[in-house]
């Protein structure tokens, strides 16, 4: 479902760099609101492959999201593996 924002298909690390900036909040301004370390942030806006989710959640709720199911295109995966 689009709900009228192009962040609906920015990856996860753009999506929260977008809207940090749109809030005009530092890295260091975000980790203090979320209650999650610098640390994280920084590796969630580089797109670290690991992170835990709940850290994730705390930071996205800050922007009225939360981590949840994504569709995609499932014939495009199968051809990319094949």
């Amino acid at each position: 479902m689009n709900t009228g924002n192009n962040h609906s298909a920015l990856p996860l690390s753009s999506f929260v760099k977008a809207k940090r900036k749109e809030l005009g909040l530092t890295q260091h301004d975000l980790a203090d609101k979320a209650g999650v370390g610098l640390r994280f942030v920084r590796e969630l806006e580089r797109d670290k492959p690991t992170l835990q989710k709940d850290k994730v959640n705390q930071v996205l709720v800050l922007f009225g999201y939360e981590l949840g199911p994504v569709p995609i295109n499932r014939n495009k995966l199968i051809h990319e593996k094949g």
